[in-house]
This record gives C-alpha cells, structure tokens and sequence, in this order.
C-alpha cells in the first residue's frame, strides 16, 4: 500500500455557549491497531437536559465500541457507518421508552482508511465540510425543514440561516419515524485537504468562504480556538453548543 503524501493534523473543540448544560459530544479517535485509521465523530444532542446527553452519550459509546471491532482490509466502511448510525438509533429509541424522556441527537461522522480513502455520514444538521486549500469542495446538506425550503428554491441559503423554522429537523437519531442518513465517500484524500465536522451552533455564525480562509490560514488548535470565539461574539449572548473537529491533510516535505 502506497503512503499518502501527507500527514495528518488535527483538533476538536466543545464550549457549552450559552446553553445552562452541554448536550454536544465530539471525538476523535485513532484506530487501536492500525496507523492511519481514524474515526471523527460529533453528536447535537436533543430533548432537555438528560435526555439530549443521554441521546449523545450513547452515539459516542456505539461509535467507540463498533471502531474498535473495526478492520479496513475485511469491513466495508460505509456498512461500518450505517450499522453505527442504526444501532445508536435503535437503542436511543429504547432509552425514550423506559426512561420517558425525548432523547433525540443529530450525527456527523467521518472514518479515515490508511490508503487514503475516507467516507461520511450524517443524519440532522450537524456538518461536515471538505476543502481543498480555502475552496469548498462538498459539505453535507442537512436533513431540516429549511434545507428543503433552499433544495425547493423557496429561500436562500442566507435567509435559511434566520428562517423562523430553522430548528426543525426532517431526520435525526432516535425519532418515531425510520431514519434519515447520507453517506458520501472520497476515493483518496490529497495533501490540502481539510475536513471539518461541526454543529449549528459553529456553522450558523459563518459563511462557507469565512470557514475556508481559517482552515486555510490556521491549524487545527488555532482554527477550532478562532471558530470558538467568534461564534460566541457573534451569537450576541443567546449561543448554542458548539462543538467541532477538524482534520488537516498536510504536504510532507520532499
């Protein structure tokens, strides 16, 4: 298998906004066994203070559990993704019953294979962005009332941003109805590249062509820092969780 001509940098970030309790859950894991597997994951919690952490604990431990059983050379990796995504589904329902809460959790997730090539998820709106320096390349469209209203061509994605509907999701982990996923793959990442994973209440506060200028000019740690700050300035006191991991796909030096 050849190496990438890259290396990887990266960083994830959590503030809790100005929300009394944090629902967000983001993590980055490195594969136990094999170098240069990786798995992002990022998860908006939903339904009152316990049963949105509830709903975005049980995202991270099915994640952790199902990567860790994780093999690139035998699994496929979009099944790998489908099965976390139903599995953490079907038990946040389960939850919903015997503890008579509404957990819900939206999820953005993103798994690395050695040789390069890297695949997505998503159900919600939480995001993941690709760029290539400071241009975006594909970033998910999120599965919301707005979203359909922009796919329509009822509203601009700008007008989406204030839309008094904005939080209605049409898709997301734990809900009645059967689950709403995308998957998207990327043959082979290439050096320049970045990816990004994030929840609204980071996005909500940027345009795609702020977010490539900080990707593009900062690291991981100061990009997620920057990202952080910003979006607490400009949510004017009334900010939402924020959580984020970025992944940076450096030139190696000849």
């Amino acid at each position: 298998m050849k190496a990438p001509a890259y290396r990887l940098t990266a960083s994830t970030g959590i503030h809790k906004g100005d929300r009394d309790y944090q629902q967000d859950q983001v993590v980055l894991l490195s594969h136990p066994r094999i170098k240069g597997c990786l798995l992002a994951v990022l998860a908006d919690g939903m339904g009152g203070r316990s049963g949105g952490r509830k709903a975005s604990d049980q995202v991270m431990l099915t994640a952790r559990q199902l990567f860790e059983r994780y093999d690139p050379a035998l699994d496929d990796p979009q099944a790998t993704l489908k099965q976390m995504l139903n599995e953490a589904h079907t038990v946040i329902k389960l939850i919903a019953i015997s503890a008579e809460e509404e957990p819900h959790s939206t999820i953005a997730a993103f798994l690395l294979n050695p040789g390069g090539d890297c695949h997505w998820i998503h159900a919600g709106d939480s995001r993941i962005y690709l760029f290539q320096g400071d241009k975006l390349v594909r970033r998910t469209l999120d599965h919301s009332y707005v979203q359909m209203l922009v796919d329509y061509g009822e509203i601009t994605e700008d007008q989406a941003k204030s839309h008094p509907k904005s939080n209605i999701l049409m898709g997301c982990l734990g809900t009645a109805s059967d689950l709403t996923m995308t998957v998207h793959d990327i043959p082979e990442m290439s050096a320049g590249d970045t990816l990004m994973a994030c929840s609204d209440g980071v996005w909500h506060y940027f345009t795609d062509e702020e977010l490539g200028n900080v990707l593009a000019a900062l690291s991981p740690r100061e990009a997620t820092e920057f990202l952080i700050e910003k979006a607490r300035v400009r949510a004017h006191g009334s900010g939402d969780n924020l959580s984020l991991a970025i992944v940076k796909f450096e030139p190696v030096n000849p």
